[in-house]
């Protein structure tokens, strides 16, 4: 008797499978069974995209803020490469 190998799954199947069991038209059993998925992996990954929902509209609209010093400091860092470049060019350009 062979060993079952285990599958990896793509993120869209198992939000395809995840929202066909949110709709409850059929039961999970039904959609684990059309899947190939056991029930228990069905409602899992339904329990995820439950969870999951409020993170889609937590997000704020509007300009963002900078996220602290860190920031500041790579765009001095982009300054100081750019202003170097410019350098070369104009004396490569006499």
């Amino acid at each position: 008797m062979g060993e079952a190998k285990r599958t990896s799954d793509t993120a869209t199947f198992k939000a395809k499978v995840g929202l066909e069991a949110i709709r409850g038209v059929k039961t999970v059993n039904e959609i684990g069974q059309e899947s190939g998925v056991h029930p228990a992996q069905v409602g899992q990954w339904k329990r995820e995209i439950q969870e999951g929902a409020e993170g889609l509209f937590a997000k704020k609209r509007g300009p963002k803020t900078p996220e602290g010093p860190g920031d500041a400091e790579g765009l001095y860092t982009e300054i100081g490469r750019l202003k170097v470049e410019l350098d070369w060019l104009k004396k490569v350009a006499l």
